[in-house]
């Protein structure tokens, strides 16, 4: 947990820096620009481990999972793969393009996905997820937020079509709620999209947002897709009704999960605290709408010595009752 302190003092101030493209057709940066060198070193990611044959990163487990050490972690490879699409950019060459496209074969291989009529192709985490008592395997809106973002990328790259039509397959189980094995929980504020899936809600506030940049991603590359213009829009309505609810006034929450085994109130790291900042600050950019700015700033002056004190105190005492100290 020191470790963990320690690196949440010494996050920058602007989490990622932030595209200055974020509607062009062409997929180029990703919204937020994730660097290789800090993604692979684990800078970023902390659970990157090790790497297989193709460079494809494997996670190191969560601490409350005992029955499994190492996984291949979606979320986490889609982001070293985007990372390593922005080495791409810079260099534009053709060994960082094949390095990059063995991330789009990885989420293309029939091995890493399943599929369903229903709910399409979902990418699962084959690990449990104890903190929200998910015993795994287990789909996430952020994994298919992913494997969007690299296909769609992957497809405008080689003109591969089968990458595009995988693409559009991540769609449908955004579509479903999370007990009929879909990604999304139906709220009184609207269609939340999970990162984690579980039997109750739990409404992870980064998770959603990024969820939403896959979606995007799709929108971008064909703009008239009625089902992909139906879910970002619905997700971001929801994201606007449901924004205030993540203010503890001093800080920002990671989650709303309500559920009778977790924490009241579980608050954001100060790396996540960042991250909602400069996520919030994108969506502005973006759709315009002023509550995102409001939020942004909100969450800005919030971070302070004093309210990381009072946040750690907290975030202590629901560490404690996960079981993760």
């Amino acid at each position: 947990m020191a470790g963990k302190l320690r690196r949440d003092l010494k996050t920058p101030k602007q989490r990622y820096p932030i595209t200055k493209d974020l509607t062009t057709q062409e997929l180029k940066e990703y919204y937020f620009v994730f660097t290789e060198n800090r993604v692979s070193s684990g800078a970023d990611q902390p659970l990157i481990k090790k790497f297989d044959e193709n460079g494809i990163p494997i996670n190191q487990t969560y601490v409350d999972v005992s029955d499994k050490e190492y996984v291949y972690f979606p979320i986490s490879i889609g982001q070293l793969g985007l990372a390593i699409f922005h080495t791409y950019l810079s260099s534009k060459s053709d060994q960082d393009k094949e390095r990059f496209l063995k991330f789009c074969e990885w989420f293309a291989d029939e091995k890493n996905y399943d599929y369903s009529e229903k709910l399409g192709a979902r990418w699962l985490t084959e690990v449990p997820l104890p903190a929200y008592h998910n015993p795994g395997p287990w789909p996430s809106a952020f994994s298919q937020s992913r494997a969007l973002s690299i296909l769609l990328r992957g497809y405008q790259l080689t003109g591969d079509k089968n990458y595009l039509a995988l693409a559009e397959k991540a769609l449908p189980s955004f579509t479903v709620s999370v007990d009929q094995g879909g990604i999304t929980s139906f709220t009184e504020w609207g269609p939340f999209y999970e990162e984690y899936t579980s039997e109750v809600p739990t409404l992870v506030l980064n998770g959603l947002i990024f969820a939403l940049c896959g979606v995007y991603d799709f929108i971008r590359v064909v703009p008239e897709h009625k089902l992909a213009n139906k879910i970002f829009t619905e997700g971001i309505e929801t994201l606007k009704k449901i924004l205030p609810e993540y203010n503890l006034g001093y800080w920002s929450k990671y989650n709303l999960c309500e559920a009778d085994w977790y924490p009241k109130v579980d608050p954001a790291t100060i790396q996540y605290q960042k991250l909602h900042v400069t996520q919030l600050k994108m969506l502005y950019q973006l759709t315009g709408e002023e509550v995102f700015q409001e939020y942004a700033q909100k969450f800005s002056q919030q971070i302070n010595y004093l309210n990381i004190l009072r946040m750690y105190a907290v975030k202590f005492s629901a560490l404690r009752k996960l079981g993760r100290l």
